[in-house]
Parts: structure tokens; C-alpha cells; sequence
């Protein structure tokens, strides 16, 4: 059984449902791959709720309803959720509790940061979160939360639970490690993730010392790269726009791939 992943949504703002339509997916992965397809994870930034936007998430959610699995969001930065308290938070079967945005045609909930799920014989710690770098333009609690940092509660947490347990077949989580950002950026002349003190790209840094999977899949920076870090015998896949697809026995992404 298949796990569709991409990178951020925007609520469709900038037209990131033109790759996750049923037609554009049964074209992209042929019908016996789209038919084994029984979860879609979203890497942050899923943008539902958005403030004014109940009319055109309407359609939103009409067209996502012609597939037919779930959505699961990993927690982003610029997410309404995160100043919400009213949604239900239920047990779907997959470890830790879900954060309901849509019950129904199509399902749709946010993961927990620093939680362990279990998706199709597959198990991944959760993060999420990431600096919002034009925070000063926007309005807290309607299109900035400040919740977009992990608590102190979450993080202590965490740790307590790597220390029982750290291997992990896959992570997911919105920005990626801060090294690895920096890397990807340095390929091509930039150093723009080092110019903001991003605690949760720092965080994901500590984390990603202490633990044990395959790969690492994050979005946040709108770019589809691949590292492959030798060293610790892992990759980094960053994805946006171009969606990949966890298979039982391959993972078929969008690769503008960086070896160092």
C-alpha cells in the first residue's frame, strides 16, 4: 500500500492542487499506482482554515473528495490551526491522536509535532513547525501564530522519548535540519537559511543527531532537492509542486539531487 507525500498546500493559494488532482495523479503514477494510494501527507503548510477563505476552501475540499484516502498534515508555520481550540481531536489507529480540520469527503486532520505514528507497516516521528520570516506583515492570530514554535512542554517531551526510542523507519516534518538547509542553499550560492535563527531548523538539527531512519521528508522552502548525507547513510527530500509516492518497495520522487 502506497503514501502519497507533498510539500506545502497553501490552501491552493499559489495552485498546488494542479498536481494533487485524481486526474493529474493517475497520470503522473498510472492507474494500478494511484489505486494503491491510501494516505496523502501534506509536509506543513497545509493552509486550511485560512481567515475569509470558507467559500473558495469549499471548492477545495470538493476536488480533493474525488480521491479517495485521507489527508494527514504535518504542523507548518503559517497554519490557522495552531490558533484553533474548538477541533476534535480523535483516534484513527495510527499511534497518536489527530487534529480534525474535515471529517468527511475528504477526511482531512493534523498530525501532532514530536509524536510517533504508524502509517501503512511504516513508522514516523512527526515534527513541524518553522520561523515565519515576514512575521512583521502579518496579524497574530489571523495570519501568525506564535505557536509556530514548539513549546517547552513539547520539546522536554520529545526528548524524553528519544531516549526510550529512536529508530524510526521515516521523518516527517515541515523545514528541514539547519545544516541541511544551509547545504541546499550553498548549492547553488545562496546562504539564506543562515541569515534567521530559525529554533525549529536547529531543533530538527538536535534531533537528527540523536536518531536513527532512512530518510528525512520536509518542504517550508518551496524548492524539490535531494541530499544524500553519506555520513549518516540517510537522505533529505525536500518536496513542493511535484508530488512522490511511498511505495512498498521504492519511494518515486521528484529528484534535483545533491551529493557532497
Amino acid at each position: 500500500m502506497s503514501i502519497l507525500l507533498s510539500g506545502d498546500f497553501h490552501d491552493d493559494a499559489r495552485g498546488e492542487m494542479g498536481y494533487l488532482t485524481k486526474d493529474y495523479l493517475i497520470k503522473k503514477f498510472k492507474q494500478k499506482l494511484y489505486k494503491e494510494i491510501n494516505y496523502h501527507i501534506i509536509l506543513g503548510d497545509g493552509g486550511f482554515l485560512w481567515h475569509g477563505q470558507e467559500k473558495r476552501e469549499e471548492a477545495i475540499f470538493e476536488t480533493l473528495s474525488e480521491r479517495l484516502f485521507p489527508i494527514l498534515c504535518v504542523l507548518g508555520n503559517h497554519e490557522p490551526v495552531l490558533g484553533r481550540t474548538d477541533l476534535p481531536m480523535v483516534d484513527i489507529g495510527i499511534g497518536a491522536q489527530v487534529t480534525v480540520v474535515h471529517k468527511e469527503n475528504p477526511f482531512l486532520a493534523y498530525l501532532q509535532r514530536g509524536k510517533v505514528y504508524h502509517i501503512e507497516n511504516r513508522k514516523f516521528l512527526v515534527l513541524g513547525g518553522a520561523l515565519s520570516i515576514d512575521k512583521a506583515y502579518r496579524k497574530p492570530n489571523i495570519s501568525w501564530w506564535e505557536n509556530e514554535y514548539w513549546s517547552e512542554e513539547e520539546e522536554t517531551d520529545l526528548f524524553a522519548l528519544l531516549e526510550k526510542e529512536n529508530n524510526f523507519d521515516y521523518v516527517l516534518s515541515h523545514t528541514g535540519p539547519r545544516r541541511i538547509n544551509a547545504k541546499l542553499f550553498s548549492s547553488f550560492g545562496g546562504t539564506y537559511p543562515l541569515k534567521f535563527h530559525d529554533k525549529v531548523a536547529e531543533l530538527n538539527e538536535r534531533i537528527d543527531k540523536k536518531i536513527n531512519c532512512k530518510q528525512w521528508f520536509c518542504g517550508h522552502w518551496h524548492q524539490v532537492y535531494y541530499y544524500d548525507d553519506e555520513a549518516v547513510q540517510r537522505g533529505y527530500q525536500y518536496l513542493y509542486g511535484e508530488p512522490a509516492l511511498m511505495t512498498d518497495t521504492e519511494i518515486i520522487a521528484p529528484r534535483n539531487t545533491i551529493f557532497q
